[in-house]
């Protein structure tokens, strides 16, 4: 599903060159649920916008679902992205001027979907908010907007689920709830999902783990 080929990535400024990714290389087949682990500033965040095709590596490219993302222009690249992709971020990133609802019938009426409406209101029904469904972002807690962005995430059925630190803005026993939604979500639609954490007990929970250190994958 995913392949990341030879990926690097060095930004250049008056102080000189930083080198953030070095040669990562790998491949996620569909279905797999994958942790990208690693301390603070060790490349894992930036790796994953390159995954998304959101930022563009110095070198090196990726692969999603048969297509080379680098080869795309912007426009190609979001119209596969909006197909192929659903995004959790640790700031869950919701629209704060749109209701639960519209938040996630947003990416529906992108798609062109006629069933946006009862699509996203069965969603946020799976994942135990079909009460809140007119409420704001403003008025709920952190664990409701993370699983309205969860909801919004999982709506369009994506081929591949991108999660960056999905519990970072969470207590710990309201992301354990969260995270334990979003396994048993991913689970039901056979999704792949790639998932960056520097939480060892969630990283645990995928089948398989990725160390980045200084940029390199190191185990």
């Amino acid at each position: 599903m995913i392949s990341v080929e030879h990926v690097y990535k060095s930004v250049t400024d008056s102080s000189g060159t930083l080198h953030i990714l070095r040669d990562i290389d790998f491949t996620v087949p569909q279905q797999q649920t994958l942790a990208i682990v690693g301390a603070s500033g060790s490349g894992k965040s930036t790796l994953l916008s390159i995954i998304a095709g959101l930022d563009k590596p110095t070198r090196g490219t990726v692969w999603l679902a048969g297509q080379d993302l680098f080869s795309l222009d912007e426009d190609d690249r979001a119209q596969l992205r909006a197909q192929q992709i659903g995004f959790v971020f640790q700031s869950f990133q919701l629209l704060g001027n749109l209701t639960a609802l519209e938040n996630v019938m947003l990416p529906l009426e992108l798609s062109g979907r006629s069933d946006a409406r009862a699509a996203a209101t069965e969603m946020l029904s799976r994942v135990g908010l079909g009460e809140r469904l007119r409420h704001y972002p403003k008025v709920l807690s952190g664990g409701e907007q993370q699983r309205v962005a969860l909801a919004r995430a999982f709506v369009t059925q994506p081929a591949v689920l991108l999660a960056d630190e999905p519990t970072g803005s969470l207590d710990f026993a309201t992301g354990e709830k969260v995270m334990a939604l979003m396994f048993d979500l991913n689970r039901e639609l056979g999704t792949t999902l790639v998932l960056v954490t520097h939480d060892p007990a969630i990283a645990q929970r995928c089948e398989r783990r990725i160390l980045i250190e200084a940029g390199q994958v190191a185990g």
